[in-house]
Order: C-alpha cells, then structure tokens, then sequence
C-alpha cells in the first residue's frame, strides 16, 4: 500500500473532472453547481462532489472552487454520505421507507457537426488577423487608465507566468489513450446539470466551459480557457473579455460573444433563484464578435474575478430552444474535452474525448485529459459495487467506509500488486459531514433544543465503533485553517459581534465553540444528562417515558430524511441516545430526484448536509448563510439573522484587507457555531483509494487535489495485469 501526504483543499478536488455529481461515485460523489459556485455559490448548477461513507471528500467542484453554490441546487447525492444500507445496518430500524425509479433507453451518439459555416469561416479570418498583446497578470487597482492580463489571483499573486507551457503537476508527454472506468451510486434521469427537477447525469455539467480556469497546486488562481485576455477597469467596476479566436463547441462552431452573453441571461431566467439574486445588477453585453463586457452595480475586485471564472458558457444555438430548468434526455453539446458518445439512463454514461478539441494545446490543458473514454457505471448498492471493483469491472474506487478500508481490501490481487492502495493524510480545509436542522420547524427552532440533540450525537463511540478511528469532528466551520474561531475573541472580534449583542447568542462573546467530548463507552451519561436539563429548561418534559411540550402534551418526534442507500451506521445510536431522552427519530429514505424535490420546499425536518470547504471567507458564503437566498437549497438549516447579514457583508466589503477578513472569518465563525443550526458529526483523517494498476502519475501531485486528470494509460502495466483485467 502506497501511504503519501500532501494538502488537499477539499481533500479530492481534482476528482472533479472525473466524478459524477449527482451520483456517488464509489467514489460516491454527487454535485454542486447546479445552485452552486464558490465555496457556495448555490447560484448556476450543481456539480460534482465525493462523498466517501461517513468521510466526505469533494471530488469535484466547478472551475472557481467558491462558486458552485450560484449556479446549482445542493445535489443531495454529493450529501449522501456513507454508501448503502445492508443487512446488518437494518436490524433495528423498523421505520425506515424506501421508494426508487427506474429509467431506461440506450443510445449511441456521435459528435456533433458543424452549424454556422458563415459564422466560423467570419471568426477564422478574425482569428488569423488577430495579434496577441504581450499581457501581464491582473493588477492591484492604478488609479491610471484600464489594465489589461491574462492571468490573475484572488489572494496574492499568480504562480504561472504569461509564457507558461504548462502546469508543473502534469507530464506534457503524457499520451493518449485508454478508458478509466467509474463507478456510482444510484441513477439518473436526465444530461441537464442546471435542471432544477430530476437527477442528472453527475458529469453532465462539465461539458460546458468557463472564461478562465483555476490551477491545482495554488489557492484561487486563474489562467485564460475560453477567454484570451481581459481588460477592466482600476477599480473593477467592469471588464472587457477577448475570447480566444480558436474556440469551438463540439459541431465544430465558434464561441462568441453572444454566447457569453446568452450564458448569462439564461441563468438569470431560467438557472436557480440565488443566481439572480447574486448577480442582480450585473450586465453582459456583446462588444464585437469575440469581445463581450461584464459591468457590475459597484466595483468588487472578488466578484469580478469570481464572475469570470465561473461563468459555464453554453452553446445559444442549442439553448436557445431548451429551458435550462427543465431535463435533457439527451445529451447536449459544449466546448470541453469531451462528449457523451454512448449511454443508457440510470445506468451508464460514456464520454469520448474529443479528437479535435480545439483546446487541447492551451497551457491549462497540456498533459490532461489523456483517457479517450470515461465510462460511468451505475451501482444500487455499494457492496456490489465493491465487489465488482475488486473483480475488475472498474478501475478506481474512492472508499468512504475505513470498516471497508481495513478489511475488505484485500486477496490475491492486492497481494500482486494488481490492485494499488493509497492513502492520504487531509491536511487542508476538509469537507465535513454535518446534520441539518431545519430551524423553520416550530420543534427545532429554540436552540436549547438543538443543542440538546447535537450533544446526543455520540461521535467518539462511533468513531472508535465504526469508523477506526479515522474521523475527526468538526469544531468549526473554517476547519484546519486560520480563520476557525479559537480561544476567547480578540479585540477586532468584538468589534463585529458586539453591535448585535442582543442577536448573538451570549455563549459567542465567551469561549469558541468546543463540544464535550464523550467518554466513547457508547452510553454517553453525562452529555445525556446535559441535554435533558436543556430539553426541561425549553419546555419539553418527561411524562409516560415520552418527551412531550410541557403545555401542549404534544410528543417529540421528527423525521431524519435519507438518501436511499445511505448507510446507517450513525443513524442507529443516535435513534437510541434519542430514545433515552425521550424523543422519537423517525427515518425516511428517498430517491435522489424526491430528496431534492423536498429540499427546494425545505419539506423537511432533519437531513444530512456536506458544508464544503472554504479556505478564506468569501463573499460567497453568502449564498450559504445570507437571508437573500434562503430560496436556495445551500442554507440546509434556514439560519439567518441580521448579525450574520452584517459579517457577511462585512466579509465581501474587506476581501482586499487580510487583518479585517481574519478577525471577520474568525467572528462569524462563533455566531455560526454557537446557533447550533447543524450538528457536526466528522470529516475524514485520511482519503482512501485504490485502483488497478494500468495508469500512471505524473512525478509532481497538484497541492490541492488528485490530479485524476492527469494520470494516463499506461500499456506496459496493462500487460502484467491477468488477461480478463486488462
């Protein structure tokens, strides 16, 4: 077994390219840009993310890692945690319900064909004409005349200067060819990512483009993709972006700038309310052919630089006569490396690279994207999938369950070496795994009721029980970084919260938020103790052995809504330490497309939610925690007041200012942790994987992600696999 240790920003970001959203990827993985953009930016659509059992690991979100949550809705399937229910997990939950659906019909689809030859031939003469400037990195603000760069970064500067060649974590000689093969959890319906009903295809979303894209060894920097350079103002009120003459959609079409500006009007009519509301003000306009303007209501050096690099841009000739709300039962086309060549709803999904993709020489794009096929399989139960993994029938697997992990990882092929384990330490802002209370709910909306619950959640017995160990529990919402909240607030701390004291609750101006840990024994007395005074103390007591309203008689129950086919290793214990105070924890398990359908309505009274990870506080988190987008499916809980608005805003305003946004970070941090919105239940120590052994890697791993696309089939390993694994 391979053991390495290297950051992961979201402990599998790169996975992305690779890993279906809406489905868990055995590499249960799921998605986050259908309402969704930068840490959240549930504002576009929804994109991917792995969830791994009770470990969650973010497989994938879109270019610009804080604005997934604009574009699309909280794809439940990236929420789904653990993998699937079996027999053992089952033994004592007698009300558990199960509903699913089946889809059907196979195609095979070839490359789409050209459909503006005029069009084309127009831009190619511009192309050919055109003269590239010799641009530098976007500036800090000049008070002087409009900058012009190719390359920029929200914090700090950019690695990569305008003549690189290519990113270092990649092998430019890597060839091409081969199929890697993946696995995921449950089905879908549809090839529309952005559709706000039915279950997509998880990496549907990827066919699409944005303006620039991120590299994976430096925290929010971005290099040209689509885009060419851009020129805006000194106080980034506006930017002017030339899009690259050589860009084309798979029928071989030029992207213009009215497809930029068709991109955005369409998610403003018709893509996820939190989109319109982020983007209100903003406007898109067509300049020239390949020129297109972003103005924004007021200058804001982030949101500029987050609309740029965000933005998928769609083909117009295609959506101009589909609903971008609605499904797709086929599959649309983009500009990306590959397309959807092969498929059977619900069951498996093939994508082609494309042999005449027109990016494929960029900087960004040298040495990635080697597999000529991708091939998603969908599995019902994980422990078929598993097996199957293990049987040679897919070539990679990303393994949630550390039960799984240390005993069934093993036999003869492991033991040959045809079968490579990896480990890897998460050392960086992880995703966690939390349960979401929904606070609009009359029975979870005093919060010495949910603090109750959340100190019924026994984590170190279940860590020491299930999960050997290899789970840590979130204290924090800025987890291993250095705006997680610590000790007593400081001075600047205190400046933020003490204006809202009579909002914030009193527990916030004290010591951070640290919950009291059990003794592991799996009786959990004393936090059991805890809870009930704080149950009494809110009015619901003891009588019959039913915890009931002191006034109203009426009983404590609700509902835990699951994913079906989640495991419920957790969800047993805490229904008995529930019981023992008294509280019946109902369980309903739902398909994928119902799971979303009651989340868009918060139908709902319990339900698990993975908060990804951000590394700095931007001014995203609105969309997670801000009272213009309760409309969106981020905000799992519905918390909202005005402290939060407040630091909020106070976060997008200070986005240039390292001291303010730390002690803002740290501030909100508190108010956040101390409301007792979500209870936190664990995020992972480690990553596992495994794989066989047909690919190779380049020497050099991207400091924030896996890199899976930049690995490569390998034909000499292929040989010395057994002939029916090849």
């Amino acid at each position: 077994m391979i053991k390495q240790t290297y950051n992961l920003t979201t402990a599998i970001k790169q996975i992305k390219h690779y890993l279906c959203l809406g489905c868990i990827l055995i590499l249960p993985i799921s998605s986050v840009f259908a309402e969704t953009i930068d840490p959240p930016v549930d504002i576009i659509n929804t994109e991917e993310n792995v969830i791994i059992d009770s470990a969650v690991t973010e497989l994938s979100l879109p270019e610009n890692e804080h604005y997934e949550e604009l574009f699309t809705e909280n794809d439940t399937k990236e929420q789904q945690t653990e993998n699937v229910i079996t027999s053992e997990d089952n033994n004592d939950l007698n009300t558990v319900t199960t509903t699913e659906t089946n889809t059907g019909s196979q195609q095979t689809v070839d490359a789409p064909l050209c459909y503006n030859q005029l069009l084309q031939e127009e831009l190619d003469n511009l192309a050919s004409a055109h003269n590239k400037e010799d641009m530098t990195e976007l500036s800090e603000p000049d008070p002087g005349q409009p900058l012009t760069g190719r390359h920029f970064a929200i914090l700090g500067q950019p690695k990569y200067s305008d003549d690189f060649t290519h990113f270092d974590y990649v092998n430019p000689q890597a060839p091409k060819g081969g199929t890697i093969k993946f696995a995921a959890l449950g089905n879908y319906d549809n090839f529309n990512r952005f559709s706000r009903r039915g279950a997509p295809e998880g990496r549907s979303g990827e066919l699409f483009e944005t303006l620039f894209t991120m590299s994976e060894d430096e925290k929010g920097s971005y290099y040209p993709l689509l885009a060419e350079s851009v020129t805006y103002s000194a106080d980034y009120s506006w930017a002017e972006v030339s899009i690259n003459p050589a860009a084309r959609f798979h029928d071989n079409s030029p992207v213009t700038a009215e497809d930029v500006e068709f991109s955005f009007d369409k998610f403003m009519t018709e893509g996820v309310p939190q989109y319109r509301s982020y983007q209100q003000g903003v406007t898109v306009e067509t300049i020239a052919p390949l020129t297109v303007k972003i103005t924004l209501p007021e200058p804001n050096r982030e949101r500029l630089i987050g609309f740029l690099s965000s933005l998928r841009i769609l083909p117009k000739h295609f959506w101009q006569d589909h609903r971008l709300d609605e499904p797709l039962s086929t599959p649309p086309f983009g500009s990306g490396p590959y397309y959807i060549s092969d498929y059977k709803l619900g069951q498996y999904a093939v994508y082609q690279r494309d042999p005449n993709y027109w990016g494929k020489d960029l900087p960004v794009n040298v040495g990635r994207y080697n597999f000529d096929q991708i091939r998603y399989d969908y599995y019902l139960d994980d422990s078929v999938a598993l097996e199957a993994f293990k049987a040679g029938a897919y070539d990679f697997r990303l393994e949630g369950q550390p039960k799984n992990w240390n005993t069934q990882y093993t036999g003869d092929n492991f033991d040959q070496g045809y079968i490579i384990k990896t480990e890897l330490d998460v050392t960086e802002a992880p995703n966690a795994r939390w349960l979401a209370f929904n606070i609009n709910r009359p029975i979870f909306s005093d919060r010495k009721v949910r603090e109750a619950l959340t100190l019924a959640f026994d984590f170190n017995w279940l860590n020491r029980a299930f999960y050997y160990d290899t789970y840590k529990q979130p204290q924090s919402y800025f987890e291993n970084t250095e705006y997680a909240a610590s000790g007593l607030p400081t001075e600047e701390e205190l400046q933020w919260l003490t204006p809202f004291k009579e909002v914030i609750p009193p527990a916030a101006f004290g010591e951070a938020f640290q919950l009291p840990p059990s003794d592991g024994s799996g009786f959990n007395r004393d936090n059991l103790l805890k809870a009930d005074q704080l149950l009494k103390e809110a009015g619901w007591i003891i009588e019959n052995q039913q915890r009931v309203n002191a006034i109203t008689k009426e009983p404590f129950e609700f509902e835990l809504l699951l994913y079906m086919g989640s495991n419920l290793q957790y969800v047993q214990p805490f229904q008995k330490n529930l019981q023992r105070l008294g509280i019946n924890m109902k369980i309903s398990m739902v398909d994928y497309a119902q799971i979303n359908s009651r989340m868009r309505v918060l139908d709902y009274d319990m339900l698990p939610s993975v908060y990804y990870a951000y590394t700095y506080p931007a001014s995203s988190l609105k969309i997670m925690w801000g009272s213009d987008y309760l409309n969106s499916s981020w905000n799992s809980s519905g918390l909202h007041n005005e402290a939060i608005d407040s630091l909020l805003q106070s976060i997008e305003n200070n986005q240039d200012n390292a001291d303010n946004l730390l002690s803002l970070g740290r501030a909100l941090d508190r108010v956040l942790t101390h409301e007792y919105a979500m209870i936190p239940m664990w995020y992972p120590r480690y990553t596992f994987y495994a794989y066989w052994n047909k690919f190779s890697l380049p020497e050099i791993k991207p400091k924030y992600a896996m890199g899976l696309d930049t690995w490569w089939y390998d034909k000499d390993k292929v040989q010395i696999l057994p002939t029916n694994r090849q």
